[in-house]
């Protein structure tokens, strides 16, 4: 006879790490880690980078956690993310140059194909054309579309407006084709 688990809420694990469960909070980092690890390293381009923001919201929310709203732990988890790419991002960026603008760099990409170098080749391009975009248009794109979150949500996160979002995220798809077409334009026949 097996035991059935059920998986606690959000708001149960905030209340047991609230009560002194520390190992609690190990499951609730378990269960955001991948989602937002690839959330970061999108609005970054980096993943040393990434990975340092990600540390710290998960560092940043422990130590809040008694403000926390324990029904909407994902969404505040988010926030605290969203601010953290924002400053790691812009940080990175006066550092070093954070992306190559040069056709040359772009050659021998191509189109997805059914080989595995193909389907990188194909990513390395995606990633190359996301990075291209400003700050505000790659987080509203990737909000909306990889993490396919609503507007609304969206707005909670970033305390833009909605209609602000949705020009955002229209003119980032604008741009992510004209990107995706110059990049298909440099590569060899």
């Amino acid at each position: 006879m097996s035991i059935d688990r059920v998986e606690s809420s959000d708001a149960e694990l905030v209340r047991r790490v609230r009560a002194g469960d520390i190992g609690a909070y190990g499951v609730l980092v378990s269960r955001y880690r991948d989602r937002l690890g690839r959330y970061a390293v999108h609005m970054i381009g980096n993943r040393e980078d990434a990975e340092e923001a990600l540390q710290d919201t998960f560092v940043r929310a422990y130590r809040s956690l008694a403000r926390c709203d324990a029904a909407r732990f994902g969404a505040w988890l988010y926030g605290i993310l969203v601010n953290r790419c924002r400053t790691t991002g812009a940080r990175a960026a006066r550092r070093r140059r954070m992306f190559v603008h040069d056709a040359d760099a772009l050659q021998g990409i191509s189109h997805p194909g059914d080989d595995q170098a193909d389907r990188l080749a194909w990513s390395d391009t995606v990633d190359r054309a996301l990075a291209k975009l400003s700050p505000e248009h790659r987080e509203a794109f990737l909000l909306k579309h990889v993490e396919d979150l609503e507007y609304e949500q969206i707005a909670e996160l970033t305390g833009a407006g909605i209609s602000a979002l949705k020009m955002r995220v229209k003119r980032a798809r604008e741009q992510l084709q004209q990107y995706l077409k110059e990049a298909e334009h440099v590569r060899p026949a």
